[in-house]
């Protein structure tokens, strides 16, 4: 196996490794040639380099092949799993005990409702840090029905959970698809160009308004951001939970989001004061006055209701998409909505 590596030139390497090129690019060479193998470009290098680096040939064809090894063992590691998360109770801000013991499994969406400043966040936060009763509300998370260890709850590289927040600014200048590139990269994907090209086109479909690959990150709107940022975390992104803090004023489309979320089989936890994407999830919990005060299973009726709002809130975009081209609205709403027995006319929404 080490002979392998060491004699095969580096660009048909680069196949099976697409990251051959980097160990000697981050050592400070400035071209690797691909017709070389490893053995013929360490050979080739000036001892002056070769002091530099602190190694002797060697040692630096050794680190080569540890380095091919340990990336593709990266690469093909299994990704962090999570089929349920439970949370088990702690107390609200008066001391009172939850009553909660509730498992949510995977492919599952949980709405959390109440008042701002009821507690939504700190719940969700609770969930994040897999918090076990060293919080500020006492709540234990469980993963897969145990306590989770160390490392998924502290250190990066293990964590299980994504967040997306309402305020989502990029500081880096560059191009959305030199962003996606860069995380599909260092997720090990094998096929950045495609996977890149996915999640801008999934992107896309799920924000209002369109970009395109060139498009710089820090240029896009409110809600192309989120819709960029849902559509990496859920075909990129190897983290089995995701909360999300608010979506409705996001500028994306919510079925779709959350559709594409639970397609890809993510636990979903979202904060939320609307009643359509409140509807959307299987239960919703109702935090009050910083507690769990109740957990509510989405009723058949409540889902029939769903299907009336959701022809409203097409109603209410087609408003949105005519003031914002230019058009005035000067018919008659109901007529427009279909309500009160009102047949539906020329300008009806749907």
């Amino acid at each position: 196996m080490q002979d392998n590596v060491t004699i095969i030139p580096i660009d048909t390497l680069q196949r099976a490794h697409p990251y051959a090129k980097e160990f000697f690019l981050a050592m400070g060479l400035k071209e690797v040639i691909g017709h070389l193998t490893a053995q013929q470009i360490i050979s080739g290098l000036n001892d002056d380099f070769i002091e530099g680096c602190g190694l002797g040939r060697t040692q630096m064809l050794q680190h080569f092949i540890e380095f091919i090894h340990k990336m593709n063992d990266l690469r093909t590691a299994p990704g962090p799993e999570a089929q349920s998360l439970t949370i088990i109770g702690g107390s609200d801000k008066s001391g009172r005990r939850e009553n909660v013991n509730m498992t949510i499994e995977s492919g599952e969406i949980v709405c959390v409702v109440g008042l701002t400043g009821s507690g939504k966040s700190r719940l969700l936060a609770d969930i994040e840090c897999l918090a076990q009763g060293d919080t500020p509300t006492g709540r234990r998370i469980l993963i897969n029905g145990v306590v989770p260890d160390h490392e998924k709850r502290f250190a990066i590289e293990h964590k299980l959970v994504a967040q997306l927040s309402q305020n989502m600014n990029f500081v880096v200048d560059v191009s959305v698809s030199e962003f996606i590139a860069m995380h599909a990269e260092s997720r090990l994907n094998d096929d950045v160009e495609k996977t890149t090209e996915r999640i801008i086109t999934c992107a896309n479909e799920l924000a209002g308004e369109p970009f395109d690959l060139n498009t710089p990150v820090t240029q896009l709107s409110g809600g192309q951001s989120r819709a960029l940022m849902i559509a990496d975390t859920a075909l990129l992104s190897p983290l089995p939970i995701v909360v999300i803090d608010e979506i409705e004023n996001a500028g994306v489309d919510r079925r779709k989001a959350l559709n594409l979320l639970v397609k890809e089989e993510k636990i979903v936890l979202m904060s939320t004061h609307d009643p359509l994407l409140a509807l959307m999830g299987g239960r919703r919990i109702v935090i009050r006055n910083g507690g769990i005060s109740a957990v509510i299973k989405t009723s058949d009726r409540e889902q029939n209701t769903l299907e009336e709002l959701y022809r409203i809130d097409r109603c209410l975009m087609g408003l949105r998409d005519r003031i914002r081209t230019g058009g005035v609205i000067d018919f008659d709403m109901k007529e427009y909505f279909g309500f009160n027995g009102y047949i539906i006319g020329e300008n009806a929404c749907c």
